[in-house]
């Protein structure tokens, strides 16, 4: 287990090595969500994208939890990692297992109950393609266990240092879900169904390689049937950690679905110019994403060999490495930015939103590189409530400010895509206060 520590060496060679292939597994991801967006636009129509695109803050909220708790169970596991603990090592990531799958066949109840009333009531689907909506997610949301799934068993091996085998589990995933995609979309011509069964069906071929290549090769992580137990204090140590992470993005979720109504409230065109301008949002976080996930995992390592000292100089270096990426993934979607929305099929007035969504964050997005990775250096020294609080003060912002200033003439529609520089400008502020505050030192320990 050696080669895969974080706690040696110069910083910036341990974060980029680690970096680079969760960076390339989530761009693999964007790509293949980008493909899924085309196709549904391209074969079956501007409607079925924005009913694809309306189900993004709720599949998110479900996403946010298998992502929450089995960051948690990342940081527990990681921590054990950095000090040589091979008991607690085994014990925390067979109990992680048994924690996220319990969660993931719940999430599949839950949102089969509610997704009628959320999309009803909460972001207000348009009639026009209500009934698209729900056969999406419904069908979407029985693949929940795989996602969930896939995220603990993701999160355990970056834990260890592995992060690179993601990529592959990722680059299977991708192919088979676009080319699920044109077989189901384009020449069975089932529609929002067929794009809903090729991600689940992905989705489960991806649970399946992570769970084969993670027992295969570390003998650690090679489990029985015995040691699939609910350890309460485990459990507990994860929930510790992974609640404030889930709910921050859980936050995340819930800011969205109102902006998401505003949105909706603007049209059709709008909607679907929304769904390409989130699409692309991502790939500008990317950098900052892959960073945050990072530190983490070195903080979390060099926490449990008590090296602080590492993390701070460290973490300079991820933000500017976060930096640079994000300027030059800026400047590429600003260039292109009309080509990009011409992927897509819109109508002519959903490409003009579309071109100047995208532009605007293109520019906008670059505060994000420079706070979000601290959130993994918060989150691997025990302190994550703090980019919970961060994300409810950025997305509070970003709400308030968008049914503030959407008819007002200053703004008016826009402010769609400018919500994000009063959003992101607060998370700025919240983050670096309390890193140059030097709280996020104290209890740095296993356990605490």
């Amino acid at each position: 287990m050696k080669k895969l520590e974080m706690t040696g060496g110069k910083p910036w060679k341990s974060i980029a090595r680690f970096a680079l292939p969760v960076l390339a597994g989530s761009l693999l991801q964007q790509l293949y969500n980008t493909v899924d967006a085309i196709i549904v636009g391209r074969f079956a129509g501007e409607a079925s994208l924005s009913a694809v695109g309306t189900t993004t803050s709720f599949v998110f909220f479900f996403l946010a939890i298998a992502i929450g708790f089995s960051s948690g169970n990342g940081v527990v596991v990681a921590q054990h990692f950095g000090a040589g603990n091979k008991k607690g090592i085994r014990e925390n990531a067979s109990t992680g297992i048994v924690f996220l799958l319990t969660l993931g066949l719940v999430s599949t109840i839950v949102s089969l109950l509610l997704s009628k009333p959320v999309f009803v009531y909460l972001i207000k689907v348009k009639d026009s393609y209500m009934q698209q909506t729900l056969q999406y997610f419904n069908i979407y949301a029985l693949g929940l266990i795989f996602q969930y799934g896939y995220n603990i068993f993701s999160s355990i091996l970056r834990a260890i240092g592995d992060s690179a085998a993601t990529l592959y589990f990722l680059l299977l995933s991708s192919i088979i879900n676009i080319g699920l995609d044109i077989v189901f979309v384009k020449n069975f011509n089932w529609g929002v169904s067929g794009a809903a069964f090729a991600t689940d069906i992905s989705q489960a071929l991806s649970f399946i390689a992570a769970y084969i290549y993670m027992t295969g090769k570390y003998p650690v992580l090679k489990f029985k049937l015995k040691d699939y137990k609910w350890r309460g204090k485990m459990v507990a140590d994860t929930v510790k950690i992974g609640s404030p992470i889930s709910l921050q993005l859980v936050v995340v979720s819930v800011g969205f679905s109102f902006i998401q109504r505003a949105v909706n409230d603007f049209g059709q065109a709008m909607t679907a110019s929304f769904t390409v301008g989130q699409r692309i949002e991502m790939y500008l976080n990317l950098p900052c994403n892959a960073l945050q996930t990072t530190m983490a995992t070195y903080t979390g390592q060099n926490v449990g060999a008590n090296r602080i000292d590492r993390v701070k100089k460290g973490t300079m270096q991820a933000l500017l490495i976060s930096l640079i990426m994000t300027i030059f993934i800026s400047a590429l979607v600003w260039t292109f930015a009309a080509d990009i929305s011409a992927l897509f099929g819109l109508s002519s007035k959903a490409a003009a939103y579309s071109l100047s969504h995208i532009r605007t964050v293109a520019l906008v997005n670059l505060i994000l590189a420079v706070y979000i990775p601290l959130f993994g250096v918060f989150q691997g020294s025990n302190h994550p409530t703090i980019p919970m609080f961060t994300a409810i003060g950025a997305l509070s912002a970003r709400v308030i400010t968008t049914y503030l200033f959407r008819y007002n003439p200053l703004f008016g529609e826009s402010i769609i895509w400018w919500n994000g520089l009063f959003g992101f400008g607060t998370g700025f502020i919240i983050s670096w206060s309390y890193y140059l505050s030097g709280k996020w030192k104290k209890n740095a320990k296993i356990g605490e």
